[in-house]
């Protein structure tokens, strides 16, 4: 019989396979950003009016999906394309001289700097439109950091003494950051490659299915990935709570594994941790004893044995599931669970398996359990944060920037990945109709 593989409501593939200008039509359609426009309106009151700022803000957004790297990269492109002119709302007649000059677009952008709180609003409605026209959204998180290189250089030792002049060109605010990975090779020889960089780092939730972003975070590059990934789930559960009940597992490589991060996740969410875990284990000790047990083991890894009362063989137990309930895994005795020959099994008290607690070790023992076979399933999918990194690396120009300045920075990621969402609002709008909401509700 024929497999018929399941299809999505939306894949990104879809708008890869858009032109520029249709998926800017999409930006402009379905961000909403009224209640920033109007605000800003109101600011303007009854000032000069030769560059409308919706037109402006719709400009930049297309900069956002055209991908240039600077204003006046933009500004060559909007003299060039009347199309793209008429598009964001400039006035056809006027010509070139309807594209605003570099200084309208410093203004405006440190105006949207100014008003942060309403760009992040923008962002948790794009959020929230997305979780109720996908009803599975946010049931498979994935959490990461990505280094954003700044355009200016540390700092040498001998100039970390003086006092930097306020000339606009250095990026203060800036500084360095190391990642260090860690590994075996096949013939058993460990390896370490450490890389550094100067400038940011970008703390991101996404949802590991639709690759589409949950939450954000940008701070400076020494930032600790492990106490800003608290922080952002705490930020989401606060702006987007239906994603954090809707939530079943969140995945994170090893730089995430921490037991309070780890305990939170569960304790006050929920949510099954999918955490890979280092060796924090003292050298040479290869298992520790469950407690209360005199001959069942477990590794660093989570994987649990028991040894034969007789032989002293070791085997692996096999996982019998977790029982929320009791806080516990449960896992069976192989002889009875494979059909294994064990010489001490009269003798062990663990052939009717055994229950242990998560309480044992929070970091090692986890609700999904780090033996199973579906816990290594989901950490696959932790890959989908990682193809968010490449695309804004790739598509919305964070490869090759210009930008200096945290709370610049903070604006070019939030108005990236708000372009992102709102492409895949707009292409789910377009594909499944007005009436998608209550379609939703009925199923």
């Amino acid at each position: 019989m024929a497999i018929i593989p399941q299809q999505r409501l939306f894949g990104w593939r879809e708008i890869d396979e858009l032109g520029d200008l249709e998926r800017l039509v999409l930006v402009l359609e379905y961000l909403p950003d009224e209640e920033l426009m109007q605000k800003l309106e109101r600011e303007r009151g009854h000032g000069r009016n030769d560059y409308p700022l919706r037109a402006v803000w719709n400009s930049i957004l297309a900069g956002v999906v055209f991908q240039h790297t600077s204003v006046e990269s933009l500004r060559r492109e909007l003299k060039r394309n009347a199309q793209l002119r008429e598009q964001c709302g400039f006035d056809p007649v006027r010509g070139e001289d309807a594209v605003p000059p570099s200084y309208v677009y410093s203004r405006i952008l440190v105006k949207l700097m100014l008003h942060a709180g309403e760009v992040e609003k923008i962002f948790t409605r794009l959020v929230d439109e997305i979780s109720t026209l996908l009803p599975d959204f946010g049931r498979v998180l994935a959490l990461d950091s990505k280094a954003i290189h700044s355009l200016a250089r540390g700092k040498k030792r001998d100039e970390e003494e003086k006092v930097p002049k306020p000339d606009g060109r250095r990026d203060t605010d800036a500084d360095f950051g190391k990642k260090t990975y860690r590994g075996c090779r096949k013939d058993g020889t460990l390896w370490e490659k450490v890389i550094s960089w100067f400038g940011y780092k970008l703390h991101l939730i996404v949802d590991a299915v639709y690759e589409l972003p949950v939450g954000l975070t940008v701070t400076r590059a020494s930032a600790s990935d492990v106490k800003e990934g608290r922080k952002l789930i705490e930020r989401v559960a606060e702006q987007n709570p239906e994603i954090i009940e809707r939530c079943e597992t969140l995945v994170a490589d090893k730089g995430y594994d921490d037991s309070k991060l780890i305990m939170k996740l569960w304790d006050e969410y929920q949510i099954k941790p999918v955490i890979d875990i280092r060796n924090l284990w003292r050298d040479g000790e290869e298992t520790r004893l469950v407690t209360g047990k005199e001959n069942i083991v477990y590794d660093y890894c989570g994987t649990v044995y028991c040894h034969c009362l007789e032989t002293n063989k070791r085997r692996e137990m096999a996982f019998g599931g977790f029982e929320k309930d009791r806080g516990t895994l449960k896992y069976r005795c192989p002889a009875r669970h494979y059909g294994v020959k064990c010489r001490g099994m009269e003798q062990c008290s663990a052939t009717g398996g055994v229950r242990i607690p998560l309480a044992e070790d929070r970091r090692v023992f986890t609700p999904l359990a780090r033996s199973s076979y579906k816990w290594k399933a989901t950490y696959k999918k932790r890959t989908a944060v990682e193809r968010v990194n490449a695309r804004l690396d790739e598509v919305y120009g964070f490869e090759k920037h210009f930008i200096r300045g945290l709370k610049k920075m903070k604006l070019r990621c939030a108005l990236a990945l708000m372009v992102m969402l709102a492409m895949a609002v707009g292409r789910l709008r377009q594909k499944q109709g007005m009436n998608l909401r209550s379609l939703v509700k009925a199923a």
